[in-house]
C-alpha cells in the first residue's frame, strides 16, 4: 500500500505528541485547548545567569554508523559516505545546535521529541528541518549494512506478504515510490498504527512519517547528494543497488519487533495464490 505524505495531513491532529511548551511562538492558545496539551515537565535551564556560565555545549552529536565508512563498497563508496555523513549530516547537526543555543524553550528534548515539537502540527518551526534531517540520516545509516539486500526472513517477510501480497509486489511498489518522488526527499516502509499494517510512504524534504504517528521500519535517502557521486543522475540504479545489496533486513526485523510492542498485528495470514 502506497501512501503519499500529503494524504496523511488530515490525520495529523490525532497523532500523539510529547508535552509541548505553550509558548506563543510554538503553539497558539486555541490549539493548546483543542489538543489538550499537558503541562510541560520542568526543563533545566542551560545557564545559571552568571557571566561565567555562558559557555555553550553541543546538544546533539554526530552518530557514527555501525560499520566502517568503507564497509559498503563497492555499492556505496567511502567517498560518498565521507561527503554525505561527514559533510551534509554533520552540517545538519552543527546548524541545529546553533539554533537550539538561541532558544531555552527547546533545550533538553531528546531528538525524537524535538522533531515532533518543531513540526508543530504541520506548521514547522525553523529548527524542524535540521532536527528531522539529523533523525532521518541516523535512521538511514542504520537501515543499511555490509552484505545487505536479498529478502527478509521470518516475521517481517510474513508481514510483508500479508500486507503487499508478496515480497515481489512490495519491492515493485517501493521502487516505484522511489522513482516517482518529485524533487528531494525520502521513501519509507512504515507500520501504520491506525490500519495495523505495513505501508510505503513518500515524504518530501525533511519530513519523517513518525510526526503523524507512523512507525518507520526502513528509509531510503533520495536527496541527490546521497547518490550522485556513485551513480550520477541514475536514481533507478541507486535504488536497485539499495534493495539488492544495502538494505538491512536485520535492522528492519528488529524495528518491527519493537513496533509490535505498540501495535498488535496478530498472527500473519498469508494470501493463498
Amino acid at each position: 500500500m502506497l501512501i503519499n505524505a500529503r494524504e496523511q495531513q488530515s490525520s495529523m491532529a490525532s497523532c500523539y505528541f510529547n508535552p509541548i511548551p505553550t509558548s506563543s511562538h510554538i503553539i497558539t492558545a486555541d490549539l493548546s485547548r483543542q489538543f489538550k496539551i499537558p503541562k510541560l515537565l520542568h526543563r533545566k535551564k542551560r545557564f545559571d545567569g552568571s557571566p561565567r556560565s555562558s559557555k555553550i555545549t553541543a546538544f546533539y552529536g554526530l552518530k557514527t554508523p555501525l560499520y566502517g565508512l568503507d564497509a559498503l563498497e563497492p555499492h556505496m563508496s567511502k567517498r560518498t559516505i565521507d561527503m554525505h555523513w561527514g559533510g551534509y549530516h554533520r552540517n545538519f547537526i552543527e546548524d541545529l545546535n546553533k539554533q537550539v543555543e538561541k532558544d531555552d524553550i527547546l533545550y533538553g528534548y531528546t531528538l525524537d521529541e524535538l522533531v515532533k515539537v518543531t513540526y508543530n502540527y504541520g506548521n514547522p518551526l525553523p529548527e524542524f528541518n535540521n532536527a528531522a534531517e539529523v533523525w532521518n540520516h541516523d535512521f538511514f545509516w542504520d537501515s543499511m549494512r555490509p552484505g545487505g539486500g536479498d529478502m527478509p526472513e521470518q516475521d517481517l517477510l510474513q508481514q510483508i506478504e500479508k500486507d503487499f501480497g508478496s515480497f515481489t509486489n512490495f519491492r515493485e511498489k517501493f521502487v516505484e515510490a522511489s522513482l516517482t518522488l518529485f524533487g528531494s526527499g525520502w521513501v519509507w516502509l512504515v507500520l501504520n498504527r491506525k490500519e495495523k499494517r505495513l505501508a510505503i510512504v513518500k515524504t518530501t524534504n525533511a519530513i519523517c512519517p513518525f510526526v503523524w504517528d507512523d512507525i518507520p521500519i526502513i528509509n531510503l535517502d533520495l536527496w541527490e547528494h546521497a547518490y550522485y557521486m556513485d551513480y550520477r543522475n541514475d536514481r533507478a540504479k541507486y535504488v536497485d543497488v539499495f534493495m539488492n545489496h544495502l538494505v538491512s533486513w536485520n535492522a528492519a526485523t528488529e524495528r518491527l519487533k519493537r513496533a509490535e510492542a505498540f501495535v498488535n498485528l496478530g498472527e500473519p495470514k498469508i494470501p493463498v495464490a
